[in-house]
């Protein structure tokens, strides 16, 4: 997930940048069919983000809710497998790319970076071939993540409860962390779920709105700093999970103090 998130950061946000900045030295990427190549890469890679966040959240709900079937199913191969899987789909999803835009790159610093083919604005077709890209990422992602993690805080909570009905008197102020530990899970679900829609809501409305606009139906365009702040919003979700999954661990944040202490520890033995 954190090396899908990476290659967003890469592709999205460095590479799609240096050929709008430097236009005169990246003039040759005319004649060359880059941009739709660069295209299928950004959305691939978003797609394997998205999708590793749900597998994730998967494993999350495996190792919570069933026990049972994790030690029999949940194993290194199966990881593997599905990680493979998702993103040979990812990369043969976003093929279609390709042949919608030209290998122009759309040099005027607006979100959008390759010039679309003649045709396809208007064609019903790609508008179908778009809306079923949407729904797939992240309109499907989304129920996911929400239906798991509903289902592992009905859990959390059920077997809180009844944790709590089986202490007795004697032991009821005494701190209990499995519970304290339940708690933080439960929150992170929530802020995970929240996270998710808040972040790519307003860059689905955009695209919604703005492909039913291309194809005849009255309203209004939608305004340019919506698509600018969607854009900002989506790229931002793909580095957030990572973050909340990763800090929110007490193993890493150990291992992360112990890193920032390694070159302090070093200097002292040095010296010593």
């Amino acid at each position: 997930m954190a090396a899908a998130d990476l290659m967003v950061v890469v592709l999205d946000l460095v590479l799609k940048q240096i050929p709008m900045a430097y236009r005169e030295q990246f003039s040759f990427l005319y004649a060359v069919h880059v941009c739709n190549i660069h295209a299928v890469l950004v959305y691939a890679a978003t797609d394997c983000s998205v999708w590793f966040t749900v597998g994730f959240t998967f494993d999350r709900f495996m190792h919570i809710c069933c026990q049972k079937l994790r030690t029999k199913y949940v194993t290194d191969r199966t990881v593997v497998v599905a990680l493979g899987t998702v993103t040979v789909f990812s990369c043969l999803k976003n093929v279609f790319w390709y042949f919608m835009f030209t290998g122009e790159y759309h040099l005027d610093y607006a979100p959008w970076f390759c010039r679309e083919r003649d045709g396809v604005l208007r064609s019903v077709v790609w508008a179908v071939i778009e809306f079923l890209h949407f729904l797939l990422t992240p309109g499907i992602p989304f129920c996911l993540i929400l239906l798991l993690n509903a289902f592992t805080t009905r859990h959390v909570l059920v077997t809180s409860r009844a944790r709590r009905r089986l202490r007795t008197a004697s032991t009821e102020n005494i701190r209990d962390p499995e519970m304290e530990s339940r708690r933080k899970s439960l929150v992170l679900l929530l802020v995970i779920s929240g996270n998710f829609i808040l972040l790519w809501g307003v860059y689905m409305i955009y695209n919604i709105w703005g492909r039913m606009y291309d194809l005849g139906y009255q309203s209004s365009f939608p305004p340019n700093f919506l698509q600018e702040l969607g854009f900002m919003l989506q790229l931002l979700s793909c580095c957030t999970n990572t973050a909340l999954y990763a800090v929110t661990q007490t193993k890493f944040r150990e291992q992360l103090k112990d890193t920032a202490k390694s070159p302090f520890t070093l200097l002292a033995n040095f010296l010593a």
